[in-house]
């Protein structure tokens, strides 16, 4: 059988690129998306990829995603393939002339329903609120028009399902988490560290992070964080680097050996992102052994065990994440590898095998 996967970017590579990567990679599946950093990709272990370009985008945000959702939906593959992977929620618009397919969402686009108070609220310039609010109209418009060609729905996460039940009112839905090589990560000796993995929006809550560990001038924080080229996600970047105490370090983006390395010799993982679909990072750190921290929110109520593979904090702030964070140091002085069994077992349920193996009995039904 013949695949073609789609993807809205692929020159910021994060946990929806993965998927999408993986997609490619384990089907023997052709790649298609618009804006392409090969050399990213290479060093995230998908060198023998096949990846094509339909046109690039702009960097900027509403121009790039909108070009993208345009790209997609001229997009007329129909006699290449025998089947269609929509990967990239904004490559979703591929689905009106692209069948039999599959969107798997990992958001139902999130900027125009789940967060769109808090994205206007917090990141739109107050002047440019109403050009937001017309753009987020008439995209709902095109959302639910185009869905209607999605021949079968595959959310990351019950999380996802319900936002899309809640806004796109499909209730044929089937839930398949994201994958996770789960047997390439490893677990070695802490060096005395904690681990953040994640891109560096707004939603992440980073802030949190940084206040925490201004007040834990002892512990040591690493962030590893990309982040998308346009304006608003540099100003954010740098209000980081600005606001960071000297025991938090952030690195813009590491390759696969040494995103695994730093896995393995961290104390700890944190994140804090508000209300995550999924959370792909704190399977990564589980499969490496450690301990998580994370908001009592989204995703990570269905991948993290609170009390055994980690801490859930309801209402994260500062305040709760330097408790959670003495907490789990107790635990390891007293056993330092309490967490290890555990942690890796829970990943083990997101290993890419069991992963690969969901969506092809989905496409042969």
């Amino acid at each position: 059988m013949k695949i073609a996967v789609f993807h809205n970017f692929l020159d910021n590579i994060g946990g929806a690129e993965i998927v999408a990567l993986t997609f490619a990679k384990e089907l023997n599946a052709d790649l298609y998306t618009t804006n392409i950093d090969y050399e990213k990709i290479k060093k995230m272990g998908f060198e023998n990829v096949k990846i094509f370009s339909i046109g690039k985008v702009p960097i900027n945000a509403p121009f790039r995603q909108q070009i993208a959702f345009y790209k997609f939906r001229k997009l007329n593959l129909r006699n290449k393939y025998n089947y269609y992977i929509i990967a990239g929620d904004w490559a979703m618009s591929g689905c009106v002339n692209n069948k039999p397919n599959l969107w798997y969402i990992h958001s139902p686009l999130n900027e125009l329903w789940e967060f769109r108070d808090y994205i206007r609220n917090n990141i739109v310039d107050r002047s440019k609120r109403p050009i937001y609010d017309l753009w987020v109209l008439y995209n709902r418009y095109l959302n639910k028009k185009y869905i209607k060609h999605a021949e079968k729905l595959v959310c990351n996460s019950e999380n996802t399902k319900n936002r899309v039940k809640k806004y796109l009112k499909r209730e044929d839905v089937v839930v398949i988490n994201p994958p996770v090589k789960s047997t390439e990560y490893k677990n070695s000796k802490s060096k005395g560290y904690w681990l953040s993995v994640n891109r560096l929006f707004k939603n992440k809550r980073i802030d949190i992070q940084i206040e925490a560990f201004k007040k834990l001038k002892k512990e040591k924080l690493i962030i590893i964080g990309s982040y998308e080229k346009s304006n608003h996600f540099k100003k954010h970047f740098y209000h980081l680097i600005k606001n960071k105490p000297k025991n938090v370090e952030i690195k813009s983006w590491v390759d696969f050996e040494g995103l695994k390395k730093l896995y393995a010799n961290c104390k700890g993982f944190i994140t804090t992102a508000k209300d995550e679909d999924f959370g792909m990072t704190v399977v990564e750190a589980m499969a490496s052994g450690k301990p998580v921290i994370a908001p009592d929110e989204g995703g990570y109520k269905e991948s993290l065990i609170h009390n055994k593979t980690g801490i859930l904090i309801k209402d994260i702030n500062s305040n709760k994440l330097v408790e959670a964070i003495k907490e789990i140091n107790k635990k390891l002085k007293i056993s330092p590898n309490r967490y290890v069994k555990i942690c890796q077992k829970q990943a083990s349920k997101f290993d890419t095998k069991i992963f690969i193996k969901k969506i092809k009995e989905e496409i042969k039904r």
